[in-house]
C-alpha cells in the first residue's frame, strides 16, 4: 500500500493543513502502512469522521446545528456532514443514491473497523492480521468519503462572517470587491487613523483602527519590521504636566 492509493485523503489534508486533528490521524496512517500493521484501518475511519468534523465546524449553522454527539458513530458525521454541504438540493434520483452508496461506505467502514481494528474499543483484533487486501478495502473506502466530502466543500457557498478560510478562498468576490471599491485613508492626531472604503452609490464604509493593530493583523513581518523602526525612534517632546497644589 502506497500514497497512491488514497489521492483523495492525500489532497483533503493537504488543503486542511492546519486542522491538527487531521493531520495527526494522517501521520498515523502514513506510519501504520509503512510497519504494516491493522492499525490503518483505525486510522482510516479516523480520517473520515476528521474530515466530517472540519466540514461541519466550517458551514454548520448555529442557530440550528447538525453537529452530532462526539461518541456519534461514523455513519452520523457522514450524514451530518452531507447535509450541511446541501449536496441534495440536487433534485436528481442518481444522486441520492450516489449519496446512499457513500453512507453505506462509512457503515462497512464502521463494521470492519469495530470487528478488526486492533486500537478499537480496547479489543485486540484479529488473532491472525488482516490481510493486506483487507487493509486496502478500508483505505480506498476511506478515500471515496473524503474526496466526495472534500470536492462538494470546494464547492459550497461559503458564509465569510463565519468562515475560516483564508482571503484566498472567496476569489471570485475578492475581484467584485476590488473591481467596485475604492479606500481612502484620512490620518488623524490621535493613534487612530480612519481607512474610508468607498462604496457604489457614493455610499462610505468608515473604519477607525490602530496603526500597530492593522500591522499586526495583515502583515506580521511589517509590524515587527515597523516596531523595530519605532524602538530607534526618538521619544516625542512631551511637556510635562504641572502639579496643581492645594486650594
Amino acid at each position: 500500500m502506497t500514497m497512491d492509493w488514497f489521492p483523495g485523503i492525500r489532497e483533503a489534508c493537504a488543503y486542511w493543513r492546519d486542522a491538527p486533528m487531521l493531520q495527526h490521524t494522517f501521520e498515523a496512517l502514513q506510519t501504520s502502512l509503512q510497519s504494516e500493521s491493522d492499525a490503518s484501518i483505525d486510522a482510516a475511519k479516523g480520517l473520515v469522521e476528521c474530515v466530517c468534523r472540519v466540514v461541519i465546524d466550517q458551514l454548520d449553522n448555529p442557530t440550528s446545528p447538525l453537529k452530532p454527539r462526539d461518541e456519534a458513530a461514523i455513519t452520523e458525521w457522514v450524514s451530518a456532514a452531507i447535509r450541511v454541504l446541501k449536496p441534495g438540493d440536487v433534485r436528481d434520483r442518481k444522486f441520492a443514491d450516489l449519496i446512499k452508496h457513500h453512507n453505506g461506505l462509512a457503515e462497512s467502514l464502521r463494521v470492519l473497523r469495530n470487528d478488526a481494528g486492533p486500537l478499537s474499543h480496547g479489543k485486540d483484533g484479529f488473532i491472525q492480521a488482516l490481510s493486506v487486501y483487507h487493509r486496502r478495502a478500508a483505505i480506498l473506502a476511506a478515500d471515496a468519503l473524503v474526496a466526495f466530502l472534500h470536492k462538494a466543500y470546494l464547492d459550497a457557498q461559503l458564509d465569510p462572517l463565519s468562515s475560516r478560510e483564508p482571503w484566498e478562498r472567496f476569489a471570485k468576490d475578492n475581484a467584485l470587491i476590488d473591481a467596485h471599491v475604492g479606500l481612502v485613508v484620512d490620518a488623524e492626531d490621535s493613534d487612530l487613523f480612519t481607512l474610508r472604503f468607498l462604496l457604489p452609490g457614493r455610499n462610505e464604509l468608515p473604519i477607525n483602527i490602530e496603526v500597530s493593530r492593522l500591522l499586526y493583523q495583515l502583515d506580521r513581518d511589517a509590524y515587527v519590521e515597523a516596531l523595530n523602526a519605532a524602538r530607534g525612534a526618538q521619544a516625542p517632546d512631551v511637556e510635562p504636566i504641572e502639579e496643581q497644589g492645594e486650594p
